[in-house]
Formats: structure tokens, C-alpha cells, sequence
């Protein structure tokens, strides 16, 4: 085994290696696979910021609000209606971060522009 480089994020390298070979080894298409994780989160009331590293999949999945909704909708007599709601504050506030980052990168890119153009 290969001993990896010093990163100065650890944690996260090796989660998001975990998700990669997690994510290799699966059969799964990808609107199941990643209806399949947002269950899981929502099963161990996990925090918005583990939603957070779901919505580019399910994005790029074209995972629709409805389908989240019937999602939440046919585990909720599982996991209990307070998994469901607080899973649902956990997911809005994830989209919300996602939204305030791209329009952060929207703005950066739109400054870079301008500067460049000014400069030029």
C-alpha cells in the first residue's frame, strides 16, 4: 500500500476516497444510487453539510424536488416524521449553501472579467 502525500485536509481526502471507490464498485444507476444515500443520511439524521456533498450528484442525476419529496415521503413510517423534518431543514440549508457558493464563484468570475477587461 502506498503511503499518500501530507494534505492539509486528512478528513476529507479520505472521505471523498471513500465515496470514489464506494461509487466504482457500485452498480447502481445514478438516481439510485443517490436517492440510496440521501435515505441513509436522512436515517442517521445526519447534518446539513453531509447533504451538502450530495447535491452535485444529485444535480447531475436530474434528481428533481419531487422525487426528493416522494423520497421523504415513502421513508418517513421507517425513519419517524422528525428524521423526515429535520432531514428537510438539513437539505434546504444545504441547497442554500450550494446556491450562496455558486453565486459567490458567479460574482468572482464576473470581477475577474471586469478586471481583466480594465487592465487590458
Amino acid at each position: 500500500m502506498a503511503i499518500a502525500p501530507e494534505s492539509d485536509t486528512p478528513v476529507l481526502d479520505t472521505i471523498a476516497a471513500m465515496t470514489i471507490d464506494s461509487v466504482e464498485h457500485c452498480h447502481m444507476d445514478e438516481r439510485t444510487l443517490i436517492q440510496s444515500r440521501i435515505a441513509a443520511l436522512v436515517a442517521m439524521d445526519a447534518p446539513a453539510i453531509s447533504y451538502l456533498a450530495h447535491v452535485n450528484p444529485a444535480i447531475k442525476a436530474q434528481f428533481t424536488v419531487e422525487q426528493l419529496q416522494d423520497l421523504l415521503i415513502a421513508i418517513a413510517p421507517v425513519v419517524g416524521t422528525a428524521r423526515v423534518m429535520s432531514a428537510a431543514a438539513h437539505i434546504a440549508k444545504a441547497f442554500g449553501v450550494a446556491l450562496a457558493l455558486v453565486d459567490s464563484e458567479a460574482e468572482a468570475i464576473a470581477q475577474a472579467e471586469a478586471d481583466s477587461r480594465t487592465i487590458g
